[in-house]
């Protein structure tokens, strides 16, 4: 695939985005050549390698669950800027 500048152009105009000429010819540019990068890995002989999704092997080290006394509601709410109730009051975000 070619990323030409009425590619980009385009690709701007579906995200709602306005970009100078300068932007548009920096963009094509740019995106052509991680294209031209991409296709030179294409190219790498991956044969013998196999699948993975992280480069060292990782392991995931789970502790056991164990019931602990947690904090009451007036202790968790000592320090809260804002109360109702029992619960922490924060400021509305949907109108």
């Amino acid at each position: 695939m070619k990323f030409d500048q009425a590619t980009v152009e385009y690709t701007a105009k579906l995200a709602r985005m306005k970009l100078s000429d300068f932007e548009l010819r920096a963009l094509s540019l740019q995106l052509a050549d991680i294209l031209k990068y991409i296709e030179k890995l294409n190219q790498a002989d991956t044969s013998n390698v196999e699948p993975t999704s992280h480069v060292l092997a990782l392991k995931n080290i789970f502790r056991e669950d164990k019931f602990k006394k947690s904090l009451s509601a007036d202790d968790a709410l000592k320090n809260a800027p804002a109360k109702e109730g029992d619960f922490f009051k924060v400021p509305r975000i949907i109108e």
